[in-house]
């Protein structure tokens, strides 16, 4: 029998344009969990590159590393931080029709 092999998904292979990139964000948003978000922001990061991106918002590589893993708690201005370097930057948009 001829042995198949298989490659671990990796999202960051398939993030090549921002609108797969604000798409997969705003997906990842619709669960209200911190750890899917910050899982696809590392994504991204991998994609767009991770030593651009350190040197693009004044942190090292091991604190990107750590911000975005599943767990941790970072503050809301790291967050912004890091979506503005990436050309995400986060936006508050409104829904209801009842508003306007």
């Amino acid at each position: 029998m001829k042995k198949i092999a298989i490659r671990e998904f990796d999202a960051a292979r398939y993030l090549d344009s921002e609108e797969a990139i604000s798409e997969y964000l705003a997906a990842c948003l619709e669960d209200f969990s911190l750890d899917a978000f910050l899982l696809a922001l590392g994504d991204v990061a991998k994609a767009r590159g991770m030593t651009q991106l350190a040197k693009d918002t004044d942190l090292t590589r091991a604190s990107l590393y750590k911000t975005l893993s599943p767990g941790n708690k970072p503050q809301f201005e790291t967050i912004v931080k890091i979506t503005n370097a990436l050309g995400v930057p986060i936006s508050i948009k409104c829904t209801s029709r009842d508003l306007i």
